[in-house]
C-alpha cells in the first residue's frame, strides 16, 4: 500500500508539473497588484476584442458587394451606411458602458433594464454567437491557409481546424493577457498591410474618385428606373444586411469591461473608439477600393485577394507582399476567435451567478481564468466544427443572427431606461442619449429582421432552433435551483432564532470559554451562516453530546467571477467571511464551548482547506472534521450535475492522509 500511495504521489506531482508547463504557474488572487498585472490597456483590449470586427472585413464587404448583383457602384451607399451603423452602435454601447461600469454586456443590460427572462434570452443568443465566432473564424483561417497548399492535403483541413480551436483553448487557459500578447503581431501585420493598401489605392487613383462618384449617381438612377423604389430599397437592404457580420465584435467591449485597466470606463470607451474608427475605415476603404480598381469576382479567390493582387502587381516583391497580406487575413481570423473566448466565459459566469447555468461556471482556476467557461466554449466550437465539417459557407448562414437579438434587446433596454428616468436630476442630456439608443434600436432591429428573413430558409432556422434549445436547457436549470432554494427555506428557519440570539447576546453570560487542550476538537466546514451549517452544528451537538469541547469554524470565501473585479471586492469578501464565522463562534461560545473562526480566501475550496489543515492539526491534534451534505428526495442527474459535492472531495483527500472526516446527511 505504501508503494501505491508513493506512486500516486509521484504521478500527481508529474501531472502538476505538466500542468504548470502548459498553463503556467498559479497566481495569488489576494495580491492587490494582480488586478493591475492582468488587466488590459485600451490597445491590448482593441487587439483582443476588436479583432472580430476587423476580421469580418475579410468577408463582410465582399458579401455586401456581391449582393448588389451588378449594381456595384451602389456599394458606396452601402459602405457609408455601414460606417454610420458602426459609429451609432459604438456610441450606444459607450452609453451602456457608462451606465454599467462593472460590465454591461447584452445579458446584464437586458436583465437589469427589461426582465430576467429577456436577459436570459439575450445571454443565450450571445453565447451561440460567440461559439459560432470561434468556429467560423478558425474555419475561415484554415480555408485561407489550405488555398496555398496542394489540393490533396484538403482532407487534413478539418483536423487542423479542430486542433486550432484546441490550441486557442489552451492559450486562453493561460490567461487573458498572455493570449492577447501572443496574437498581437498578427493583428498589427493585418492592420498595417490593409491600411497601407487602402491609402495607396486612394492616392494612386485620386483623379478617378470624381468618376466613381458620378458613376454612383448614374447607377442609382438606372437602378431606380429598372427596379423601382421598392426594388432598389430591397437591393440596398439585402447588401447592407449581408455585411452585418461586420458589427458583431462591438458588443464584446461592454461585456469585457471587468478585464480592462482602471479607470475601466475610460479604457473601455477609448477601446470602443479604436475599434469603431479602424473598423469603419477598413470597411469603407475596401469597398471604395473595389470600385477604384474595378474588382470583379474570380474563381478560387476572395475580392480582397483580387484587389491586393492589382495593388501590388505580379513581380517578386509584389507577390511576396501579396502573400504576406493574404496570410495576415488568414491569421487575423484566428485572432478573431479570441472574442468568443474572452466574451463567452464572461456571459456564462454572469448567467451562472443568477443560476441560469451551473454555479461551477463562476469559479476561477489558479491562473484566475474562468476555466470551465473557456473549456465549454472550446468544446462547443469543436462540436460545431465537426458537425458542419468546417464549412465556412454553412457557418456564415448560421452566423450574425443571434448577435442582433442581443443588440436589439440591449438598445430597447436603454431606450426604456432613458424614457423612465427622463427629467431626473442624475440623468443629464436624456434626450440626446435617448436619441442615440433609439437610433441604435431602429438600426439593429431592422438588420435583425432583414437577416432572419434573408437567411431563414438558407439555414438560419437552425441557429434559432439551437438557441431555443439552449433557452429550454437554462430554464430547466433555473427551475431546479428554484426548487432547491424553496426546500432550503426549511433549513434556513433556524437562522431566525439563532441570528437574533447572536445579535442580542453574542457573548456567554459566564465569560468567554477558554481552549481546553485535553478536550477533543470539532472542525466544522461551512459555506456560510445558513441553515445547512447550523444543521451540521446541531447534528454534532446531538450525535456527539459532550464529546467535543472545542470548535473551529472553517469557511472558504471563493474568489469567483463575481468577486474578482478589483482589490476592493476581495477585501469586502474577506470581511464578509470573517463576519460569517464570527456568528458561528459567538453562538457556540454562548452554549458554553470554546470556539473560533478560521476564514480562508481562494479560488478552490479543497485546495485552501488542504493547505490550512497541517496548521489546524498542529494546534488541535485531536481534531475531527465535520461537513454537511444535502440529500435530495430523489437523486437525479440534474442534482449531481448542478451541485458541487465538495465535502466528498475533501473526505477522499483527507482519508488518504489519515485525517478523520464525518459527513452528516441533511435531508431536504
Amino acid at each position: 500500500m505504501a508503494h501505491t500511495i508513493g506512486g500516486d504521489t509521484s504521478l500527481l506531482s508529474y501531472l502538476r508539473r505538466l500542468k504548470t508547463l502548459i498553463i503556467g504557474k498559479a497566481k495569488d488572487p489576494t495580491d492587490s497588484s494582480v488586478f493591475h498585472k492582468l488587466s488590459l490597456i485600451a490597445f491590448f483590449a482593441w487587439v483582443g476584442l476588436g479583432s472580430d470586427g476587423l476580421s469580418s472585413s475579410c468577408y463582410g464587404p465582399e458579401e455586401a458587394f456581391l449582393a448588389l448583383k451588378g449594381h456595384v457602384h451602389l456599394a458606396i451607399l452601402v459602405a457609408i451606411a455601414s460606417a454610420i451603423t458602426i459609429f451609432v452602435i459604438s456610441a450606444s454601447y459607450s452609453q451602456i458602458i457608462e451606465l454599467f461600469p462593472s460590465g454591461g454586456g447584452g445579458y446584464v443590460v437586458a436583465t437589469k433594464l427589461l426582465s430576467p427572462t429577456l436577459g436570459m434570452v439575450s445571454g443565450c443568443a450571445l453565447l451561440i454567437d460567440y461559439v459560432l465566432t470561434i468556429a467560423i473564424s478558425v474555419a475561415s483561417g484554415m480555408d485561407a491557409i489550405f488555398s496555398f497548399l496542394p489540393a490533396n492535403w484538403l482532407f487534413l483541413k478539418l483536423a487542423c481546424a479542430i486542433f486550432g480551436v484546441m490550441a486557442l483553448t489552451v492559450l486562453n487557459l493561460r490567461g487573458i493577457k498572455e493570449s492577447v500578447i501572443v496574437l498581437l503581431p498578427i493583428f498589427l501585420i493585418f492592420l498595417l498591410t490593409h491600411i497601407c493598401g487602402i491609402f495607396y489605392a486612394f492616392v494612386s487613383h485620386a483623379p478617378h474618385i470624381g468618376e466613381v462618384a458620378r458613376a454612383t449617381v448614374t447607377d442609382f438612377k438606372v437602378s431606380y428606373y429598372q427596379l423601382g423604389s421598392f426594388g432598389i430599397l430591397s437591393l440596398l437592404l439585402r447588401a447592407y444586411s449581408m455585411g452585418a457580420g461586420t458589427y458583431t465584435g462591438i458588443e464584446a467591449v461592454s461585456n469585457g469591461v471587468s478585464m480592462l485597466r482602471e479607470p475601466k470606463v475610460h479604457t473601455a470607451k477609448k477601446t470602443m473608439v479604436y475599434m469603431a474608427t479602424s473598423l469603419a475605415f477598413v470597411v469603407v476603404g475596401l469597398m471604395f477600393a473595389y470600385l477604384l480598381y474595378q474588382v470583379e469576382p474570380q474563381p478560387g479567390k476572395t475580392l480582397n485577394a483580387v484587389l491586393f493582387e492589382k495593388l501590388l502587381g505580379t513581380g517578386r516583391t509584389g507577390y511576396s507582399l501579396l502573400l504576406l497580406t493574404v496570410l495576415s487575413e488568414a491569421a487575423i481570423l484566428f485572432v478573431a476567435a479570441q472574442t468568443g473566448f474572452l466574451g463567452g466565459p464572461g456571459v456564462i459566469a454572469n448567467m451562472a451567478m443568477d443560476r441560469w447555468f451551473p454555479t461551477r461556471f463562476t469559479m476561477l482556476s489558479d491562473r484566475l481564468v474562468t476555466q470551465n467557461g473557456v473549456l465549454l466554449m472550446g468544446a462547443a466550437a469543436i462540436g460545431v466544427m465537426f458537425l458542419t465539417r468546417g464549412s465556412v459557407r454553412f457557418l456564415v448562414v448560421l452566423y450574425s443572427i443571434n448577435v442582433f437579438i442581443t443588440f436589439a434587446l440591449s438598445q430597447l433596454g436603454m431606450v426604456r431606461y432613458w424614457w423612465k428616468e427622463r427629467g431626473q436630476s442624475h440623468v443629464k442630456n436624456w434626450k440626446k442619449k435617448l436619441m442615440i439608443n433609439g437610433f441604435g434600436l431602429v438600426l439593429t432591429l431592422s438588420i435583425l429582421i432583414s437577416v432572419v428573413v434573408i437567411k431563414f430558409f438558407e439555414g438560419g432556422w437552425i441557429t434559432l432552433l439551437i438557441t431555443g434549445a439552449l433557452v429550454a436547457l437554462v430554464v430547466s436549470i433555473k427551475r431546479h435551483y428554484f426548487r432547491t432554494r424553496r426546500m432550503l427555506r426549511r433549513l434556513d428557519q433556524l437562522l431566525v432564532g439563532v441570528a437574533s440570539t447572536v445579535e442580542t447576546n453574542p457573548a456567554p453570560s459566564g465569560g468567554t470559554p477558554s481552549y481546553d487542550p485535553k478536550g477533543k476538537t470539532a472542525i466544522l466546514l461551512v459555506n456560510g451562516f445558513n441553515g445547512l451549517g447550523l444543521h451540521t452544528l446541531f447534528g454534532v451537538f446531538r450525535l456527539f453530546k459532550g464529546v467535543f469541547k472545542n470548535f473551529v469554524i472553517v469557511q472558504v470565501g471563493i474568489i469567483d467571477a463575481g468577486a474578482f473585479k478589483g482589490a476592493d471586492e476581495v477585501e469586502r469578501l474577506k470581511e464578509h467571511i470573517r463576519n460569517e464565522v464570527d456568528k458561528y463562534a459567538g453562538f457556540i461560545q454562548r452554549e458554553g464551548y470554546y470556539a473560533e473562526g478560521l476564514p480562508l480566501i481562494g479560488v478552490d475550496v479543497v485546495d485552501e482547506i488542504t493547505q490550512a489543515t497541517p496548521d489546524i492539526m498542529k494546534r488541535f491534534p485531536e481534531a475531527i472534521f465535520f461537513g454537511g451534505q444535502l440529500v435530495f428526495p430523489e437523486e437525479m442527474f440534474m442534482s449531481r450535475w448542478l451541485h458541487n459535492y465538495t465535502v466528498f472531495a475533501i473526505q477522499r483527500k483527507f482519508y488518504y492522509q489519515g485525517i478523520p472526516v464525518v459527513l452528516l446527511p441533511i435531508r431536504l
